[in-house]
This record gives structure tokens, C-alpha cells and sequence, in this order.
């Protein structure tokens, strides 16, 4: 039985598990039996960038972290792990000095 390439990183080392496929380079897992659909959220930046996942970006302005005294200073870089329909935040990002967190599009750039 031969398995399709990865729809991500068109890698050839796919393997099954149950119903899903997985990709070992990029860690990508899809079912082969549900139709692709790119139904994933469209985010803009504060300059009207499109964002995708895995992108570098920058702080655009001072932001107070909520529940806490701490404050990303503007500048301060990012990266983009997933990108999220949410209703106030739809990065969830891993920021220099701060950690993981979730940070609203409007207030950052692309780097």
C-alpha cells in the first residue's frame, strides 16, 4: 500500500495511524478521507500583512499583559505557533522574554 506525500512539506516518510496520516519531518496529520480545506482563519497585521503560521513578527506598541504587572515593550519579537479564530486574540505565539502566550494581530508586524 503506498500512502500519498505530505500536503505541507510534500515529505515521502508518511505513516498511518488509525485513521490519520502523519508526517514525521513536519508533524503535520490529516485524515486522507476528508477533503483539504483551507478554512484555516485570514489574519492581518497592523500593516495589513497576511500572518501564517510559523512567521516572524514584532511587537508594534507597548503591551500590558492582562493579570499581570509585566509589559512586552515595543520591538520585542515573536513567533507565530498557531493562528486562532478567536473574538480578542488570534495568535498564540512564543514571545522573547515573555513566553507562550496569545496576542491580538492588530498590534504586531511582520519581521
Amino acid at each position: 500500500m503506498s500512502l500519498p506525500p505530505c500536503p505541507k512539506c510534500q515529505s515521502e516518510y508518511v505513516y498511518q495511524d488509525q485513521a490519520l496520516l502523519i508526517c514525521p519531518e513536519c508533524a503535520y496529520e490529516w485524515n486522507p478521507d476528508q477533503p483539504e480545506d483551507d478554512e484555516s482563519p485570514k489574519v492581518q497585521d497592523a500593516n495589513g500583512t497576511l500572518l501564517a503560521e510559523g512567521d516572524k513578527v514584532t511587537v508594534a506598541k507597548d503591551l500590558k499583559v492582562k493579570g499581570s504587572s509585566m509589559v512586552i515593550k515595543i520591538g520585542t519579537k515573536a513567533l507565530i505557533k498557531r493562528i486562532v479564530d478567536g473574538k480578542d486574540h488570534q495568535l498564540d505565539c512564543k514571545v522573547d522574554g515573555a513566553g507562550e502566550m496569545m496576542v491580538t494581530a492588530k498590534f504586531v508586524k511582520k519581521a
